[in-house]
C-alpha cells in the first residue's frame, strides 16, 4: 500500500490544492497540520529541507512542495512513485 503524507497549515490555499487533488485522484493521505505546532514544522523542516508547505512524501521519499507534486502528476513521474513496491 502507498503511504502518502502530507505536512500542511489550515490557511494555506496550495495545502487545500494538493489535497483535493489526492482526494479527486482517490489517494488516502495522512495529514500533518504543522499550524502553531513547532514539533511538527521542526519535523517537516528536517525531512524536507524546506520551510513551506505543503510538503509532500509519497513512501517517505519526498516529492516536494505543492507545484513540484502537480508537475509530477502532469509529467507521469506521480504515476511512476504510486507503482513503486514498498520494500
Amino acid at each position: 500500500m502507498t503511504k502518502i503524507e502530507i505536512y500542511s497549515k489550515g490557511y494555506c490555499p496550495y495545502c487545500k490544492q494538493a489535497k483535493a487533488t489526492l482526494n479527486s485522484l482517490g489517494l488516502a493521505f495522512e495529514e500533518y497540520e504543522i499550524t502553531g505546532n513547532d514539533k511538527l514544522t521542526r519535523e517537516m523542516q528536517a525531512r524536507s529541507k524546506r520551510r513551506t508547505v505543503p510538503q509532500i512524501f509519497i513512501n517517505d521519499q519526498h516529492i516536494g512542495g505543492g507545484d513540484d507534486f502537480h508537475e509530477a502528476l502532469r509529467s507521469g513521474a506521480l504515476t511512476h512513485l504510486l507503482n513503486q513496491k514498498i520494500v
